[in-house]
């Protein structure tokens, strides 16, 4: 499993995207941040909340210049006739991962062996393919995109600007912080 700070490893995976089926590799998003969105699996409960979730800030998301890309064990084929039949994914315009030999999952750690299916799992990879936020949880509670944004928000900020860092739940134009030893006990 990855750890904060590691090098996203080169990967092949097959997606569907804009009804067209094609393999990619993390290559391809080079200069982006990627946000990983593993889910269990496609025609089920809290995953279309989620998707429809992601894909309604999906501009805005594109405009930080990230890309989205939801992943489950589910082959493109799933993906597809999920994309044309739920009102809920209709909307989803970012790429769609299919993973049904786990390898992603693994790679990631979000598979469940005895299952088949992935964990709700959440990465961030900035611009140069390092692993920023990791986020595994139980498939029952789902996850809410305006906070991802917000830890986005937060990760880029903290890009740009190295000697500072953002409290609790800041988001952008709040006061950052400046470590050192002058602000020890201070908070």
């Amino acid at each position: 499993m990855l750890s904060i700070g590691d090098s996203v490893p080169e990967m092949e995976f097959e997606i569907y995207h804009d009804d067209k089926i094609k393999k990619v590799s993390f290559r391809e998003f080079e200069g982006k941040w990627i946000v990983l969105f593993f889910y269990p699996a496609d025609f089920t409960f809290v995953c279309p909340t989620e998707l429809r979730e992601i894909a309604d800030m999906y501009s805005k998301l594109q405009e930080a210049g990230v890309e989205v890309i939801s992943v489950s064990t589910d082959t493109v084929f799933t993906h597809k006739a999920w994309h044309d039949t739920s009102d809920a994914i209709k909307g989803v315009r970012f790429p769609m991962a299919a993973d049904p030999s786990g390898k992603l999952c693994k790679t990631f750690g979000t598979y469940i062996e005895e299952e088949g299916l992935s964990l709700r799992g959440t990465f961030i990879i900035d611009s140069k393919g390092t692993l920023k936020m990791l986020e595994i949880h139980d498939n029952s509670i789902g996850r809410s995109a305006k906070e991802l944004f917000r830890k986005i928000q937060a990760a880029q900020f903290v890009e740009k600007h190295g000697d500072k860092v953002c409290p609790a739940s800041w988001t952008p134009g709040e006061d950052t912080l400046e470590p050192g030893i002058d602000l020890v006990g201070k908070i």
